[in-house]
């Protein structure tokens, strides 16, 4: 799983926010601002990340129980295929 190219993620003013560049994105009108963990699994996708990477990279940075880590994720991952911001 990818981020789709034209997202951008910047801190502006201690707050994570996913930024739209390029004139391929002048109809996302939206503000998508992510928590700590938000961008973590944002900078995970940035890379091409698996969701099984995903899930251990932050099994390894938090201190979280697998099951939740799991449903952070899923839920995390359909928040962005339904803002259609993964890459097919």
């Amino acid at each position: 799983m990818k981020i789709k190219e034209g997202y951008l993620l910047r801190e502006v003013a201690g707050s994570n926010i996913v930024v739209p560049v390029g004139s391929g994105n002048m109809d996302f009108s939206g503000v998508i601002t992510l928590n700590e963990v938000g961008s973590f699994i944002w900078k995970q996708l940035e890379k091409d990340a698996t969701k099984e990477d995903i899930l251990n990279n932050l099994l390894d940075e938090y201190d979280v129980d697998k099951a939740t880590a799991e449903r952070d994720v899923d839920e995390f991952i359909n928040k962005l295929k339904g803002a259609e911001l993964l890459a097919d």
